[in-house]
């Protein structure tokens, strides 16, 4: 099977740092779909693992996002069967989805939303497990405990910022706060639910001050060193923290004084530790898609960067890197040519 893969961490730039190549179709285990990749989308993860993973010279195949079609499935999956429309993120110690085939866990698979495309679809699956898990799970935030209640979101022009300002909108009554650094970056918040739109170049806690505001809820989604001592002046005592980035140290001593308590999200957890309730995957994305198919989401597709080959996920990881993205890059079909 066509697949693209690195094995040294070199610079998007760099015609080596991702390159085609082929691969043995792998064979589904009793849990495991084996699924025909039709679409993926370039995430924040893909650039971190090629910049300083090492393989030890191993081609290793990247990409946790996906949209495709089951092929064959193993003796004890249920639910699936070949020719379903699927769509997934993956687990991040198993292979990629930058493959012509990929085996995935039936747990944390769902049928796809039926109304959107591949490309559409694929757009969303991590970045909705992760803002689903960042409202619901961690902070648990359910609807009956959101009236007057507020939210800020650092970084909400990005992927998961993208979905979370929808969910937060349909699924909750919270305030909604978003943060972004250009027009147009704020305009996209805008029309994803966000009430308020600040710039988080400048002091968040003085132009919440200025609009006699403070919030109860903080997720931030990128920098979070940098907005650390702006984070613990604007929430409220007793807040709730989360976020998703690798921050530099932060020093969490200074939460005590507000009892600000501290969550830590990463959407892999389940799979990685195969944990008890890892079907909660499947069970959300499916959520998701029916919300998809009840016009409450919409994709968060930003661009398509053309079909799934080494040249176009080279692009697609220098524009991540280049932290300007909005929403979410797609690849569609396979072409090495």
């Amino acid at each position: 099977m066509k697949a693209i893969v690195y094995n040294q961490n070199l610079p998007a730039t760099d015609p080596l740092s991702l390159y085609d190549t082929e691969l043995p179709t792998p064979t589904p285990g009793e849990n495991d779909l084996l699924i025909a990749v039709k679409a993926v989308s370039v995430n924040p993860v893909d650039t971190k693992i090629r910049r300083n993973v090492d393989t030890e010279g191993q081609p290793r195949v990247l990409g946790w996002d996906a949209a495709g079609v089951v092929v064959s499935v193993g003796s004890a999956v249920t639910g699936f069967q070949a020719g379903d429309k699927v769509w997934y993120a993956g687990a991040i110690d198993k292979p990629g989805s930058n493959s012509e085939f990929q085996l995935v866990d039936q747990r944390i698979v769902s049928h796809k939303p039926k109304s959107l495309s591949f490309s559409e679809a694929a757009a969303l699956p991590l970045t909705a497990i992760t803002a689903w898990e960042l409202l619901f799970d961690r902070l648990e935030l359910h609807d009956q405990n959101t009236k007057n209640k507020s939210l800020l979101v650092i970084g909400a022009a990005g992927g998961v910022g993208s979905v979370l300002l929808q969910l937060a909108r349909q699924k909750t009554q919270l305030k909604v706060i978003g943060t972004a650094s250009r027009a147009q970056s704020a305009d996209w918040v805008k029309s994803l639910g966000a009430d308020l739109v600040l710039d988080h170049r400048k002091p968040m806690a003085a132009q919440l001050k200025e609009l006699g505001l403070e919030v109860d809820y903080v997720i931030s989604l990128t920098h979070t060193d940098r907005h650390f001592n702006d984070i613990l002046e604007l929430i409220k005592p007793q807040g709730k923290l989360a976020l998703i980035d690798d921050p530099e140290p932060i020093d969490v001593r200074q939460l005590k004084r507000k009892s600000v308590s501290l969550h830590w999200e990463l959407m892999f957890t389940r799979s990685l530790y195969q944990t008890e309730d890892m079907n909660a995957q499947q069970q959300l994305l499916q959520q998701v898609a029916d919300m998809v198919d009840a016009g409450q989401l919409k994709t968060t597709l930003s661009a398509d960067f053309g079909n799934i080959n080494a040249e176009n996920l080279r692009r697609a990881h220098q524009l991540i890197e280049s932290q300007k993205t909005i929403g979410k890059l797609v690849l569609s079909g396979f072409s090495t040519t």
